[in-house]
């Protein structure tokens, strides 16, 4: 988890992204950060059951809608509280996406090792646009 290789291979292969929690309120991080990186050419799907839609795309209330609407999403990105990891873990696994993100202040060991243990790659408490511009923007 959290191997400097592992963030690398996220960043340079993943096009498309499920932001789990993306907001359509600004001053949000889901929301900048998720602006930010459909700025440098990621596509974002958000999942969030209270929106209709964020970014200028539509919202899915659940993975299992978002995946079957775009089919390509490779990366999960999570905005949650800690308490809603295991659950969203659990369809990260059943749906066979392969990387996992959950940002700053998004701790579970215990589910990211269910993530691990599936062949789920997984970033733990880390901010993807940090990481991002970090590695070169």
């Amino acid at each position: 988890m959290n191997e400097a290789s592992t963030i690398r291979e996220i960043l340079d292969r993943v096009t498309t992204i499920a932001v789990v929690g993306l907001t359509n309120r600004e001053g949000r991080a889901s929301l900048g950060v998720s602006r930010f990186m459909k700025s440098r050419g990621y596509r974002i799907v958000p999942v969030n059951p209270q929106i209709d839609s964020t970014l200028g795309e539509h919202a899915y209330p659940s993975l299992d809608a978002a995946v079957d609407a775009v089919r390509e999403i490779s990366l999960v990105n999570v905005f949650r509280a800690p308490a809603f990891v295991p659950a969203i873990v659990k369809d990260v696994i059943r749906l066979k996406i392969p990387y996992l993100w959950l940002q700053e202040g998004v701790v579970h060991d215990e589910a990211a090792g269910w993530a691990e243990a599936a062949g789920v790659k997984v970033v733990m408490d880390r901010c993807i646009l940090k990481d991002r511009m970090a590695a070169g923007w």
